[in-house]
């Protein structure tokens, strides 16, 4: 038997193969969307592409796995394993924490000792970079107790930040007002682009890159900012990039990543964004996580 399995939502935008690669049990989340069934693509932000060319005025909605599906598989999760741990998705951005709180205190007093819930106050993939820091830990040996206390000093200093090719689908889901969407949308049509980031668990404007013409020079240049210090202390860092059915931009920041960091920066991970974040910030969306590599 285990020690540790590690859970993961599906906001973590986390692959097969990523999912396979480190043992993650992975939790579905439900997205909604009406009256769309028989909008053509491969995938959710080709089909988003076409429903904007075919003047469609609902987008995408997603819902939190219920107490049900969390109770379950918390179950499921201990029948191999002495302890579960949930890597959760930001408290401020989904009730999917709260889900999961109401799903443990279902489970048998024996159940609920062995079975911890942590608020990453993160999405995508800093969601995951935790995730996969909990499992290193865990390989090294540690409790679950001090993989949670050395969680909870990293979820403050992993940096997640996004450019996006239009704010509107952010205002659609109801993660950003009216106002700031279309300011947004102003600014990026004169080659100014406002980087979004994570910032206690919420999603906040942070800078202005200027001179930024297309999602993938806004994020290098960001990258170029938040890696200076750490790599000017002679400190190696990690990244995750996810990208919104955007593979030429995110070639683009792969090569330049690689062309200007050799052994500096390591890129743990390229892949669609998932559908529970990929609805809300849409087609043609950048996302990188960032951290200092320990």
């Amino acid at each position: 038997m285990k020690k540790l399995n590690i859970m993961i939502g599906e906001s973590s935008s986390a692959s097969p193969k990523i999912i396979e690669k480190y043992g993650f049990i992975s939790i579905p989340f439900k997205l909604i969307w009406e009256g769309t069934e028989n909008i053509e693509g491969d995938n959710l932000f080709q089909k988003m592409r076409k429903a904007v060319e075919e003047k469609i005025q609902n987008g995408p909605k997603t819902s939190q796995p219920s107490i049900g599906i969390y109770k379950k598989a918390f179950e499921e999760a201990l029948k191999d394993a002495e302890k579960v741990l949930y890597v959760c998705l930001s408290s401020k951005l989904s009730g999917a924490y709260n889900s999961a709180i109401q799903a443990h205190k279902m489970l048998t007093p024996e159940n609920k000792e062995k079975v911890y819930i942590f608020d990453s106050l993160n999405a995508d993939g800093s969601e995951l970079m935790l995730a996969i820091k909990a499992k290193e830990f865990a390989d090294e040996g540690m409790d679950v107790e001090r993989i949670i206390e050395r969680l909870d000093l990293l979820k403050n200093d992993i940096r997640l930040f996004a450019s996006l090719e239009s704010a509107s689908w952010l205002e659609a889901g109801g993660r950003i007002p009216h106002a700031l969407s279309v300011m947004v949308d102003q600014m990026q049509k004169l080659g100014m682009r406002p980087i979004l980031m994570i910032k206690e668990g919420e999603i906040r404007p942070a800078m202005l890159k200027m001179q930024a013409k297309d999602p993938a020079t806004a994020l290098l240049k960001t990258l170029d900012d938040l890696s200076k210090e750490a790599l000017k202390q002679g400190k190696n860092c990690r990244v995750i990039i996810t990208h919104g059915d955007n593979i030429n931009e995110v070639e683009k920041v792969r090569e330049e990543i690689e062309r200007k960091y050799p052994d500096r920066i390591r890129i743990e991970f390229i892949g669609l964004i998932g559908p529970v974040i990929g609805a809300h910030v849409g087609p043609g969306a950048l996302i990188c996580c960032l951290t200092e590599d320990e």
